[in-house]
């Protein structure tokens, strides 16, 4: 534990700075502007849904639950014909205070690794600004973006989503090398 405190004024900016920063990124620049699209009778598709009192979750369809249903004829004939899909049932309301925590922790954690990793490789000495940079924008970069691509190979996210948001954690990624590096 002696990275935490050797490291937390690194931790908490580079956190603070990649939280403002994604508030920035997604709401007020315009590249997130295409990540969703609107349903052409949105009304309709609300009324059915509604109708089907989902819980919160992720739903596909069609769903085939065992390998003999993958293989049936009906199945494929409707992956065939489609719609092809996932539906995802979130909270209710728009109170985004949940997520805003959600979020700060998130960014906490990833500069907690950050500085975890960075330690471990670089250990307690005076390492130089650019070697820290490399450790902690690796690290930082994969926290961020690594995983998303997932999402695109199996979850049908365009991969123009996917790549805007795996630059976003690039960006991410840099600012919080940039910290450790400055306040190693």
């Amino acid at each position: 534990m002696e990275f935490l405190t050797a490291l937390w004024l690194p931790i908490l900016l580079s956190a603070l700075t990649v939280f403002v920063a994604g508030s920035v990124m997604n709401m007020v620049l315009p590249h997130h502007r295409k990540d969703l699209s609107r349903l052409p009778d949105e009304d309709a598709i609300r009324a059915a849904v509604q109708a089907q009192d989902l819980p919160r979750a992720m739903y596909m369809f069609p769903f085939p639950g065992t390998k003999e249903e993958w293989k049936s004829d009906e199945v494929q004939q409707k992956f065939k014909s489609g719609p092809v899909g996932l539906l995802l049932i979130g909270h209710t309301g728009t109170n985004m205070n949940r997520q805003l925590m959600q979020q700060a922790v998130y960014v906490l954690c990833i500069s907690i690794v950050v500085a975890y990793v960075a330690f471990a490789a670089l250990g307690a000495g005076e390492p130089t600004y650019l070697e820290v940079f490399q450790v902690a924008g690796t690290v930082a970069t994969l926290g961020y973006g690594g995983a998303l691509f997932i999402n695109s190979i199996w979850f049908s996210v365009p991969w123009g989503n996917t790549l805007r948001h795996v630059f976003d954690g690039l960006v991410y990624g840099l600012l919080t090398a940039g910290f450790f590096g400055w306040l190693w």
